[in-house]
């Protein structure tokens, strides 16, 4: 009760307080002024008008007891005088209400004035203040003027802690940036934003929502005070956001919510924040780029909370950190990233080169890729002609099946993957449910139980050899472009060390132990082929004339070029490789080359040259250059050339006729080095066909003769299989003698019917004919040759006779299953010398085997 009453007179000293300000300064000012000099005037006066009455009243009868006549007139003569006295009065009042008038309105416009400025500044400092209404209301200038002065000095109060807030945010801004900056990796920014903002501003929740594609996220990190529920891993697959608050969002828009019962949110929007117990909320945009990485979100748990403009802005600008340091993290990464694939690479491509054949190479490739790259398997997909293939290589964990040898047919590869693999394609597939495969190849791909696969080109010899994949089967994954970049990388390399490993074969196979000329410039004749001749003769010769590049030219039949050998010092461009096109070159410079001609210009710019040649010589530098001509078997090879880009130069004779003396001993190195390649290939093979013919000799009976040629004959020539087939009288005929490799099917004893030997071969063989066949669907087979071979998995083969007492008793046959092969000429000779020899071998086994009968019917 006595609440209500207090309530009541307090709700009335208002209303009166009020009242009394509807009553302007002015008028105040005014009232008072009249009343102070007017009153006094106006009541001295009637006092005495009042006073000189009574009096009259008084003195007047006793005199008009005496003089009728004469009271009456001075009655009347009193009564003007107190007139005309009352009328001075009311003039003197009125003069002395004007002159305060005048006073009171010159001194109280400088205080209006006052007021309106103290207003006008009060209302732009603070338009909202709690002031406003009443001094809507008041019309008194001087409590304008006083609570204005009033809240001025609070707004300086207020302005000075605030100033005194941003400092302190300004350096707890630096402070946390400098740790989050410290931090290396994207978990430890967000961890130590959420931790060290809570603990800064006082919140009891930190947390950072990140969001997936579709908008959707998880709370990523958070700090939390003891007691409250944790919000950290929660995923929120439909957050709520009004229609249009994204964007807002992705625009650096900051929200702010003092009471989340306030804020005209979704009853999903509070059914989340309640259950978290959340009162009030402050929530930030964290961009990585231009992208909406998540939100930096406060939560205040305890009590609800009215969030200060300062620090709204600090909470902004460390989301804005945020997203520079995940930046600069995420730069970090990558090159971390980048430092140890190339590493990886180094030590990969080492690998690969360290091993000396083909199948080294593939093994150590798909077993060093696997690892690294922590997938299941790594296969190599060689192909065949017709674009079908086998797996030729496979490192797989244990519980996934085994691919090798595995023979795929897939009749689209060559209709639209050949080109885009010829030209680089690799293809990473994250999951093959996903990535609008044909059913037939996710029905391949099941069957060897893969979810991901990664697939990169192997060329050889500028040709698509085959494909380096990698399965993952546990899972689909998303391929990194890192791990991409790397995959194809080695693919490459192991194209590179293909060729290399088919040269260094090819070389032991032929048994090239050449030394190129003794006698000649001592460093070049030590080069053991014509790789290191040129490098050797480039290197040396710029080192013996001082010469900024030496290089050799190396002509096409349309005497267009490629840049082949080159030493350079390092502040010039490198051209090795350089192709260059000089329409010019064949219609006046071949015959005068192809005579010795050396040529040497001391200043490209003096020398009379085409300016499509000098723009050539520009572009690599060059102020003067010597050429002379390098004559490999009486043909122009190319040229050796010297150029001196930091200057013109005077070539003098004698470096002249040097360099015309070194460019014709590279030619005859050159020559030399072939010659003696094909000395000791003939030598070798000589050797070899003494070996062979020794063991098939060594063969007392037809059979030990025939088992043995067929086992000598397919590891000298590193076939996948040699076999002999015999004819029948009517020339049909049967396998009698087999030497295969693991993998390929045997033939043995197989009886083969061909109606179309008999027509036109049997002649050509019984006179010694030999046939190589390099590709059987390129050497315009029958179809049912094809057929037959196809049935013993051949894709090129050697055919030689077997002449048996003058007839031809057979064939010795090479196979090729793996891949087609260009036979060269010393294996052909090769093979059909040792079919001759096993009919000879097998003539004297005869012999042999008569005699010995002879013998034993003599002694019986």
């Amino acid at each position: 009760m006595s609440q209500s009453f207090s309530q009541k007179q307090a709700r009335q000293n208002r209303q009166q307080r009020l009242w009394q300000q509807k009553w302007s300064l002015k008028t105040k000012a005014i009232a008072w002024a009249l009343s102070i000099s007017v009153l006094p005037v106006v009541a001295i006066g009637t006092t005495t008008y009042y006073y000189g009455i009574n009096l009259i009243s008084k003195q007047i009868p006793p005199v008009r007891q005496e003089s009728v006549k004469s009271s009456t007139e001075i009655e009347l003569a009193l009564q003007r005088q107190l007139s005309l006295l009352l009328t001075g009065m009311g003039v003197t009042a009125i003069l002395a209400g004007a002159i305060a008038v005048f006073v009171t309105n010159r001194v109280i416009s400088r205080v209006s004035n006052a007021a309106a400025i103290s207003n006008n500044i009060k209302n732009r400092l603070r338009p909202d203040s709690e002031f406003t209404q009443v001094f809507i209301a008041s019309q008194d200038e001087l409590v304008m003027l006083e609570r204005n002065i009033t809240l001025f000095t609070d707004l300086l109060s207020v302005l000075v802690q605030e100033k005194e807030a941003e400092a302190d945010y300004s350096q707890l801004l630096i402070k946390i940036t400098r740790w989050v900056r410290e931090s290396f990796n994207k978990e430890d920014v967000l961890k130590t934003t959420s931790e060290e903002i809570r603990k800064a501003l006082s919140i009891d929740r930190v947390t950072i929502f990140c969001f997936n594609s579709n908008c959707n996220g998880t709370f990523i990190a958070e700090s939390v005070i003891p007691g409250l529920p944790k919000i950290l891993g929660v995923k929120v697959s439909d957050p709520g956001f009004e229609v249009g608050y994204i964007e807002k969002y992705q625009n650096a828009c900051i929200r702010s919510i003092d009471d989340i019962y306030q804020a005209d949110l979704s009853d999903g929007d509070l059914e989340l924040l309640e259950q978290f117990a959340v009162k009030s909320t402050l929530v930030a945009p964290i961009l990585k780029g231009k992208r909406l990485f998540g939100l930096l979100i406060a939560h205040q748990c305890s009590r609800l909370r009215f969030w200060q403009q300062s620090e709204i802005d600090l909470f902004a600008q460390i989301a804005m950190q945020v997203g520079f340091a995940l930046d600069y993290a995420k730069l970090l990464q990558q090159v971390d990233t980048k430092a140890d694939k190339a590493q990886v690479f180094i030590e990969i491509t080492r690998s690969i080169r360290q091993s000396l054949n083909e199948e080294d190479v593939l093994k150590t490739t798909v077993e060093e890729v696997r690892k690294e790259l922590s997938t299941d398997r790594v296969l190599v997909y060689s192909f065949n002609p017709n674009w079908s293939g086998i797996i030729i290589a496979e490192s797989v964990v244990p519980g996934y099946p085994k691919v090798l040898r595995s023979e795929i047919q897939d009749l689209c590869f060559g209709q639209g993957y050949v080109e885009k693999y010829q030209s680089g394609r690799v293809v990473a597939t994250n999951n093959i449910y996903e990535a609008g495969l044909a059913d037939c190849h996710i029905s391949l791909l099941e069957s060897f139980a893969v979810k991901a696969n990664l697939v990169a080109p192997i060329l050889k010899d500028e040709q698509l050899f085959g494909l380096l994949i990698a399965h993952q089967c546990s899972r689909p994954r998303d391929w990194q472009q890192s791990e991409i970049d790397l995959f194809a990388q080695i693919a490459m390399q192991v194209g590179f060390a293909l060729d290399h490993a088919r040269l260094l074969q090819r070389i032991e196979a032929e048994g090239v132990q050449s030394q190129l000329l003794a006698d000649t410039i001592g460093s070049i004749r030590q080069s053991l082929n014509e790789e290191d001749v040129l490098k050797i003769t480039v290197e040396e010769v710029r080192k013996a004339l001082s010469t900024d590049r030496v290089m050799v030219y190396s002509f096409d039949s349309n005497w267009s070029g490629t840049v082949i050998a080159e030493s350079v010092v390092l502040t010039y461009p490198k051209v090795l490789r350089a192709e260059i096109q000089d329409p010019c070159f064949g219609q006046g410079y071949v015959e005068e080359y192809q005579s010795g001609r050396v040529l040497a210009i001391n200043n490209i710019y003096e020398a009379g040259l085409a300016n499509c040649h000098i723009n050539l010589l520009e572009s690599f530098g060059v102020k003067a250059n010597l050429v002379a001509p390098i004559i490999k078997d009486e043909q122009l090879f190319g040229l050796l050339i010297a150029h001196q880009c930091s200057r013109p130069r005077d070539w003098q004779q004698s470096e002249i006729d040097l360099f015309g003396q070194i460019a014709m001993q590279v030619g005859f190195a050159l020559d030399h080095a072939r010659l003696l390649q094909r000395v000791e290939a003939e030598r070798m093979r000589s050797q070899l066909l003494v070996d062979i013919i020794r063991s098939i000799r060594q063969s007392l009976k037809e059979e030990d003769v025939i088992k043995t040629t067929v086992e000598e004959v397919r590891k000298a020539l590193s076939t996948d299989r040699v076999l002999v087939y015999s004819f029948y009288a009517n020339w049909f005929g049967i396998i009698i003698a087999e030497s295969v490799v693991p993998g390929y099917p045997k033939v043995l004893r197989s009886k083969i019917h061909d109606p179309c030997f008999t027509q036109g071969y049997v002649e050509k063989y019984q006179s010694g004919r030999v046939v190589a066949i390099n590709n059987i669907y390129e050497s315009g087979l029958a179809d049912c040759h094809i057929k037959l071979l196809e049935s013993f998995s051949v894709k090129a083969n050697l055919v030689a006779p077997i002449i048996k007492d003058e007839q031809l008793f057979g064939l010795l046959i090479a196979h090729q299953c793996s891949e087609s092969r260009d036979w060269l000429q010393p294996e052909i000779d090769l093979f059909a010398q040792i079919g001759m020899q096993v009919g000879f071998t097998l003539d004297h086994a005869r012999l042999l085997q008569a005699y010995q009968a002879a013998e034993a019917n003599s002694d019986h």
